[in-house]
């Protein structure tokens, strides 16, 4: 199981949220490529990069933190956070993202992001499955929608998708567990390779995502706050 740390950005700013809410944001480090070289110090090979301004703004907007992180480490970094057109995609990739995450658009615009998936490949192209009470949240979760998140799920594997973040909403930044009820289910009923999202507090969530069977596990909070240590992440890499 891949182990990804997240870095969420506003105002330039490595930030982490609680459920999402804005107003609930805590700054960790005004320096992001800092954050990043001291994964990459501890053997993290990949990396969560969240355009929290970009959700909000529906357009791509910390794309130079992309570049300096993705220019000055080696880490794959996957990129979301307001990436609505062609354009925002082409700056996301020119920028050095590995892969990028698509949520919002996805759930609003299928055909652009469908056309993503067709020029870039499903290596490339992350579907971004955030979801409060099972129904998919879009816009920096700031709307909600009336689709379940496993046929949502379903629906994008049919059509090509292979890599699948999935955040509970009302488990992010909590420290409380990770949803992995859903997570069974979704594993039950796809054959995506499920990156799990949201909750991690322990050492002991990270072995309890890898025996569902997750590809991959995003943390954040859970390191800037010591519950989880660099060091023994560094033993899992």
């Amino acid at each position: 199981m891949r182990i990804i740390p997240a870095i969420d950005i506003i105002d330039g700013k490595c930030v982490r949220l609680t459920k999402g809410d804005y107003n609930t944001k805590k700054v960790y480090n005004e320096n992001p490529l800092e954050v990043a070289k001291e994964f990459e110090a501890n053997g993290i090979q990949y990396l969560h990069l969240v355009d929290l301004d970009g959700a909000k703004s529906k357009h791509i907007v910390n794309h130079n933190i992309l570049e300096n992180i993705a220019t000055k480490t080696n880490l794959k970094v996957d990129f979301g956070g307001g990436l609505k057109s062609d354009d925002d995609l082409r700056i996301a990739f020119e920028c050095g993202a590995h892969q990028i995450t698509g949520g919002s658009i996805a759930a609003n615009n299928p055909d652009v992001f469908l056309a993503w998936l067709e020029k870039y490949g499903s290596g490339k192209i992350i579907l971004g499955a955030d979801c409060k009470d099972r129904k998919i949240a879009t816009n920096g979760w700031l709307e909600a929608s009336e689709l379940d998140v496993v046929d949502f799920i379903n629906d994008y594997e049919s059509k090509g998708i292979q890599y699948v973040i999935c955040t509970d909403i009302a488990k992010d930044g909590m420290l409380q567990g990770t949803s992995n009820e859903l997570y069974t289910e979704i594993i039950s009923k796809s054959n995506v390779k499920l990156i799990a999202s949201g909750g991690v507090s322990s050492m002991q969530d990270l072995e309890l995502v890898n025996a569902i069977g997750c590809e991959g596990v995003i943390l954040g909070k859970a390191i800037y706050e010591g519950n989880i240590s660099l060091k023994e992440l560094q033993k899992l890499c």
